[in-house]
């Protein structure tokens, strides 16, 4: 008869069980970014999609000294997995007005400036305008304070 010891089954199944995967968060900046005189978007949970592949975009913008707007968009990898285009649209009342909503459409190279296609980033269209880089997500882009703009 074959015998298992308990901890031997519990290892077992922790070597087969599928281990979830948890994204890191995405950061963009837009000019010099948050607290340097421009604005840094946050894509809470987002990992960069596969080459030729789209996801859903879902955090905040934070700009001024106190602004956070609440952001929902898309965003897609070219297939050559060079450049990233993003979609994003924001709303804050007390910043952005009753009603109003900022379409930011923003293109950049995940990997720097080196061999990318499209020169420098860019953000058009929208209230975050400007030259766009990615940004390493640092405690004071990923911190919400209660009390906001």
């Amino acid at each position: 008869m074959f015998r298992v010891k308990t901890s031997h089954l519990v290892f077992m199944v922790g070597l087969i069980a599928p281990l979830p995967s948890y994204a890191a968060n995405f950061c963009v900046k837009i000019g010099a970014g948050f607290g340097a005189g421009g604005s840094s978007f946050v894509g809470k949970g987002f990992a960069l999609p596969a080459a030729g592949v789209c996801k859903a975009w879902a955090g905040y913008v934070k700009t001024a000294t106190s602004v956070i707007a609440n952001s929902t968009g898309g965003a897609c990898l070219s297939s050559s997995g060079g450049v990233l285009t993003l979609t994003i649209i924001s709303t804050n009342p007390s910043y952005l007005g009753s009603g109003q909503i900022s379409v930011d459409h923003i293109r950049l190279c995940p990997s720097g400036a080196a061999g990318c296609p499209i020169g420098a980033g860019q953000s058009i269209g929208g209230t975050f305008a400007g030259p766009a880089a990615k940004q390493n997500c640092t405690a004071a882009l990923l911190s919400l304070p209660a009390i906001h703009d």
